[in-house]
């Protein structure tokens, strides 16, 4: 395994924020989506650049393929999408839509946005029928080949849509006011619906530590598991950030309180996002332990 790989980082259609007057801008895109949605025509043509991800109970549509990738992810096209869920009674919205990003792909220009289709119950039988089929983002990580890094972008693709997909699913509410939050900026910001409150409400991300504890004079390495955990299976441990507490600190006080071990000096290695694990994003940040 490429020790400098590093599973949902390097996010392709993320790289970064187009200018506003940009056609693939969060603003631009979601000023044609808004167009083409209000057309009572059928969609034909100036839905090619826009491309659709479906959730379903955080799980990301797939499918497979016997070529290059074992997974890849399943796309729709914007017609696609509204056709799927018109069959099931529900109403494709741009506020249902969350944008993910945008890549160059061979000289064109693409749009990719979120969905979640949990509610649509016809959908699974009808993707299904185009050999799709919904994935737990951990089965996807474990099935990816972290030497690929075209399987690995499409892994971070996937955890980054489920993040902000299950981010909008629970912040519904403002935390202020209690009243309603509706979705800004293509969906990347959310809004307290209160006009005396108007709080903008942003992605939560929790900072977590992961850690490899090191035993230098016996060249040993300590390692946990979990009683749901396959056999086998061992894990570095890891641990949420409390407030007012620094990385070291964490890494100090989450291997005594998991192991009893005290562990001196702690080195920083890198960061990675872990997304959608929890009803929100984690910001792993990984160090090595060293235990005299």
């Amino acid at each position: 395994m490429n020790m400098n790989s590093h599973a949902f980082a390097g996010n392709p259609i993320k790289s970064r924020t187009p200018k506003p007057r940009e056609p693939v801008s969060p603003q631009s895109a979601l000023k044609t989506l808004r167009t083409l949605l209000s057309t009572n025509s059928q969609i034909i043509s100036d839905d090619d650049f826009f491309k659709i991800l479906p959730f379903r109970k955080g799980k990301p549509l797939t499918g497979s393929t016997t070529i290059g990738l074992k997974w890849h992810l399943g796309w729709l096209s914007l017609s696609d999408c509204k056709s799927y869920l018109e069959k099931s009674q529900v109403v494709l919205t741009d506020d249902s839509l969350v944008y993910l990003g945008s890549q160059n792909e061979n000289g064109v220009d693409f749009v990719y946005w979120g969905i979640d289709v949990s509610d649509a119950s016809g959908l699974v039988d009808e993707l299904g029928a185009r050999q799709f089929c919904f994935v737990e983002l951990r089965t996807l990580m474990v099935a990816t080949d972290w030497s690929d890094s075209k399987a690995m972008s499409q892994l971070a693709i996937a955890g980054h849509g489920r993040a902000l997909v299950e981010w909008h699913n629970t912040a519904r509410f403002c935390g202020y006011c209690g009243s309603k939050t509706v979705p800004i900026e293509a969906g990347r910001r959310k809004q307290c619906s209160n006009d005396l409150c108007n709080k903008r409400i942003y992605p939560r991300v929790d900072p977590v530590v992961i850690m490899l504890v090191i035993d230098k004079e016996n060249d040993r390495a300590l390692l946990g598991r979990q009683s749901r955990f396959v056999p086998r299976m061992w894990s570095c441990l890891a641990g949420f950030i409390e407030p007012g507490e620094s990385l070291e600190e964490a890494v100090r006080r989450e291997t005594w309180e998991e192991t009893g071990i005290e562990v001196g000096e702690v080195v920083y290695h890198s960061s990675q996002p872990w997304p959608g694990f929890y009803p929100f994003l984690s910001l792993s940040l990984s160090s090595s332990s060293f235990n005299y």
